[in-house]
């Protein structure tokens, strides 16, 4: 019975964290430098409304968001076809979480300038907050139509695609997005998932490399690194891994559970029996105690001297991933590096950026309600 029991627990062996990167790139504002701002009476023949809407301009470089939002709506009341207002606007209000204004407001950004590629990028962005992927994908695509090089734009669409399941065509986006920025982690570590779920593990070993690369503190990805090169039998490789994975995260449980998992398998029950109980405590203080109990009754059979060395045949008690080929995590959601006048990230239950208005859309009516017309 006991034999069983211990047979059991490390059957469930490797745990795979199944939480991902969900977080949307952040919204775009048009990119124009902070003189030409202020020389052009350009953003309007009417002074006062160029006046105002300069001083929206820099009320949001100082965070206040209620005094732009009121400047900008100033601004517009003298001078109404003032897309970018518009889109700030939409910003301000995605920002504070009122999605269908700010549908609205990019809604009439692309109205006013059917060209104007942030605002697609955030219309995407709100879209997909709103749940509406079809309609978020759409409009990404006309900001990737528009300005192909948009980074954001392939990494948010990426995102969504892998959610719908169309998952080699997220993976095509996810390698766009590192293409024009080699710099954001995240689309790293979601093209390893999505590599892996295909089956490409090799590649994906390769990707989750460069992931822990940019981002050492990514627990995450060197959890997965880790699974998948113990399911691919390279074990001294998967080892170095979870060790590193400490270095960095000290007091994640998870990874020096598989840690003692990978130890256990080769006989090392001591030092097994000494991660598990780094383990057990970390369980313990996550208020974990499921977990903590099934980790503190292995440390118990070891102290015993119940060891599988002879009590234990290798094949029922050798651990496995959780599931046959390494458990496959949902991607995740976190902020492309911050480009200038971005505001906070705001992230987003499942993916990994704040989407930002892209690819192909016509010109979408203003919202009523949840439904955004983005045209055919």
């Amino acid at each position: 019975m006991i034999l069983n029991k211990i047979s059991q627990m490390l059957c469930l062996s490797i745990i795979a964290i199944a939480t991902s990167s969900s977080v949307l790139a952040a919204p775009k504002f048009a990119e124009f430098s902070e003189s030409k701002q202020t020389i052009r009476g350009v953003v309007s023949q009417d002074l006062e409304a160029a006046s105002a809407f300069q001083r929206g301009v820099t009320l949001y470089g100082r965070e206040d968001l209620e005094g732009s939002a009121l400047a900008f709506r100033t601004a517009l009341q003298r001078d109404p076809n003032l897309d970018i207002a518009h889109n700030y606007l939409g910003n301000i209000l995605l920002a504070q979480n009122r999605l269908e204004e700010a549908t609205q407001e990019y809604g009439q950004v692309i109205q006013l300038n059917p060209n104007f590629t942030e605002a697609y990028y955030n219309l995407g962005v709100v879209l997909q907050k709103q749940n509406q992927p079809q309609a978020a994908v759409t409009a990404y695509r006309q900001a990737l139509v528009l300005d192909p090089t948009l980074s954001a734009a392939h990494y948010n669409l990426a995102l969504v695609l892998y959610e719908q399941g169309q998952i080699p065509d997220a993976i095509a986006s996810y390698r766009q997005a590192i293409h024009f920025d080699n710099h954001n982690p995240d689309a790293y570590f979601n093209l390893a998932i999505a590599l892996q779920k295909q089956g490409q593990a090799e590649e994906a070993i390769t990707i989750y490399r460069q992931a822990v690369e940019q981002d050492p503190e990514n627990a995450q990805a060197y959890n997965h690194l880790g699974n998948l090169l113990l399911a691919q039998g390279q074990d001294s490789q998967a080892l170095k891994v979870y060790r590193e994975a400490i270095r960095h995260q000290p007091n994640n449980p998870t990874v020096y559970y598989n840690l003692g998992v990978i130890l256990y398998n080769h006989g090392d029950y001591k030092n097994a029996s000494s991660a598990w109980n780094h383990a057990r405590r970390q369980y313990t203080a996550q208020g974990n105690t499921q977990q903590a109990q099934e980790i503190g009754y292995l440390i118990e059979q070891i102290a015993r001297g119940k060891n599988p060395t002879t009590q234990v045949t290798q094949t029922a008690t050798t651990p496995t991933p959780a599931t046959q080929s390494v458990s496959i995590p949902t991607p995740t959601a976190i902020p492309v590096p911050g480009e200038n006048n971005q505001p906070p990230t705001i992230p987003n239950s499942e993916p990994t950026a704040i989407p930002i208005p892209t690819d192909n859309i016509v010109t979408p009516e203003p919202a009523n309600n949840t439904q955004v017309n983005l045209g055919q």
